[in-house]
């Protein structure tokens, strides 16, 4: 595969020395600054081979790099051999960053070029200041994919749909308004709206243009007196056409939005956040712009009651699909006869059987053994691993339901689990609940608590690499903004509505991985008169934690309660949906811990 890529590679250098560039930097992004793209976008795919969703090329006439982060080093060192490319570790240390390389294997008054609708204002602006500070110039308007790609994928034509208000708890009109007030109050009178799932959301409107994320591909304009959607016209049913009608809302095509930015009045003030909006598209517009975080991430980000129910009931459904797929792991992994791609095929096929099921939210991770330890492994046909009746299995997967999103991980035992695997994934799981038990005052960062799921493993001289915790869209992105719980400073509070990961995690490479995902929900909990509100979580996620490899003896007696708790409501939940044999499956797996 790898070496498919030369080629690619050898193309690209042409291209640049047809337009005088000394250096290019590929982003593995959409217009978008989507987090999965489709295959039209995925040039920096097809020039290096790498196939993960977080990833940086740079290319010069002589030499070529990859930046990733530590969820990837792993498979990026299968992917990039023999391709040209070498493996850069991104915020490990040691290895340069994308500018410092840059600095040190290009000569001054080189020529460095980006595809500017690519990259987003924020970095666009910052590698400018890093080129003028260094004696090279920025070209924004290199394109090559659209002429040495000779059969790029077209832009998908599926149509859109309207996600219907029973499941999105709130007309489109009425989020169009509220939208329009927090403008108003910001002193802007428009919004430029490119990110795919704040479209999606503001709308109420869905679609499968992208793979695991229930959107369509659209920019729009916001106004109070003039609302545009830049759409391909293949995507407007009637329904559609009537549902934007209804908002007041025309349409325009997809290729036509720089030519209308370019026609905005110079008396518009337009907001704009250059961390989703391209370079591109922010330099189009002649009037003044405002610069800030997209005010629909902090809407839709707080759930509303008929989305907190839709995600209560989407775990229940999604919990006796996973009770069918783990049961016949247990009972069809000692013949030998599965491996892990089965294990994702098997639980598509389940969930596919649930009410309101659309889709998997993103593609499975199934490390069996070794495998496990990398963080976001994904098998093919080739590097599937057969599974056997022993050794450690971490299965993270997820589904798109109509009505809620799920995302879970759970790390289980085919036999004969070692005093050191069941140690380890106490630790893991003994971050994990305190976090869920949490209690913190209104005002509280993901940060500030972050340190609750990683202690155990601190305390032992071990940790993981990735964030503990992310947003999580209704039926939308399972990764979304702006909350996290992570080691570093996101400035956002945690606050009433949101749905919050909690996946702690150990990677022993070579070994095995274990990782433990609930999907939390941020409650009010107590309101004190010297000490202001406080809130708590509550685990939408509905399935049990192994118990054979929980080591009794690590546990408090407050963890053990904890685990018994969240056993019973796992069982009383989800058994209702299960007949016999499934039930006394998951009344064995949840029963009691002395």
């Amino acid at each position: 595969m790898s070496r498919e890529t030369l080629p690619h590679l050898e193309a690209l250098r042409d291209k640049m020395r047809q337009n005088n560039v000394d250096a290019v930097i590929i982003p593995g992004t959409d217009p978008h600054q989507s987090e999965y793209i489709c295959d039209h976008w995925k040039f920096r795919d097809w020039i290096s081979g790498f196939t993960g969703s977080n990833g940086t090329a740079v290319v010069t006439l002589d030499q070529a790099a990859l930046w990733t982060d530590s969820r990837y080093f792993l498979q990026a060192g299968i992917e990039l051999e023999d391709s040209g490319f070498i493996m850069m570790k991104e915020n490990m240390g040691n290895d340069p960053d994308i500018h410092q390389w840059l600095q040190q294997v290009l000569d001054e008054d080189s020529v460095i070029a980006i595809d500017g609708r690519l990259y987003n204002a924020h970095e666009a602006n910052r590698l400018e200041r890093f080129c003028g500070e260094n004696g090279f110039m920025l070209v924004t308007d290199f394109y090559p994919a659209d002429t040495i790609w000779p059969d790029r994928p077209a832009r998908p034509s599926e149509p859109a749909w309207v996600h219907d208000v029973r499941y999105a708890g709130e007309e489109a009109t009425d989020k169009i308004e509220r939208l329009l007030k927090v403008l108003e109050d910001n002193d802007a009178t428009a919004m430029l709206v490119t990110a795919l799932d704040d479209i999606a959301w503001l709308l109420n409107l869905r679609g499968n243009d992208v793979a695991f994320t229930p959107v369509v591909i659209a920019f729009a304009y916001i106004s109070r007196n003039n609302r545009v959607l830049f759409i391909d016209e293949n995507k407007l049913t009637d329904e559609v056409r009537q549902h934007l009608k209804a908002c007041d809302i025309k349409t325009r095509d997809y290729d036509d939005v720089v030519r209308f930015l370019e026609r905005v009045s110079e008396h518009e003030v337009v907001l704009i956040d250059p961390n989703r909006v391209s370079d591109t598209l922010t330099n189009a517009l002649p009037c003044q712009r405002v610069f800030f975080r997209s005010p629909i991430t902090d809407l839709k980000c707080i759930k509303n009651e008929v989305q907190i129910e839709g995600f209560r009931h989407a775990m229940e459904r999604d919990g006796a699909a996973l009770v069918r797929l783990f049961k016949w792991i247990e009972e069809t992994a000692p013949t030998g006869t599965i491996n892990e791609v089965d294990v994702w095929n098997k639980g598509m096929e389940l969930r596919a059987q649930q009410d309101l099921y659309c889709e998997d939210s993103f593609a499975m991770i199934c490390g069996y053994k070794e495998h496990g330890a990398i963080v976001h492994y994904e098998a093919t046909g080739e590097s599937a691993s057969t599974l056997h009746g022993e050794g450690i299995l971490l299965v993270d997967s997820g589904a798109q339901y109509l009505d809620g999103t799920t995302d879970i991980t759970r790390t289980i035992t085919l036999g004969n689990p070692t005093p050191q695997e069941k140690h380890d994934f106490t630790l893991v799981l003994k971050g994990h609940l305190a976090l869920q038990r949490a209690k913190f005052p209104m005002g509280t960062t993901g940060c500030q608590l972050d340190v609750l799921a990683r202690m155990p493993l601190w305390q032992e001289a071990m940790t993981y690499g990735h964030g503990t915790g992310h947003g999580v869209g209704h039926f939308l992105g399972c990764h979304e903004g702006p909350q996290s719980i992570r080691t570093n400073l996101v400035d956002v509070n945690l606050l009433p509505g949101m749905v919050t990961s909690n996946e702690p995690g150990l990677y022993k490479t070579g070994q095995y991985g274990i990782r433990t995902e609930n999907l939390l929900l941020t409650i009010e909990a107590d309101k004190t008169e010297d000490y202001g509100n406080f809130l708590a979580f509550e685990p939408l996620t509905l399935f049990p934690y192994d118990l054979q490899l929980i080591d009794r003896s690590m546990l408090s007696t407050e963890e053990v309660a904890q685990i018994n708790d969240y056993h019973h409501m796992v069982r009383d939940r989800i058994t209702p949906l299960l007949n016999d044999d499934e039930a006394a499956w998951l009344a064995a797996k949840t029963r009691e811990i002395n």
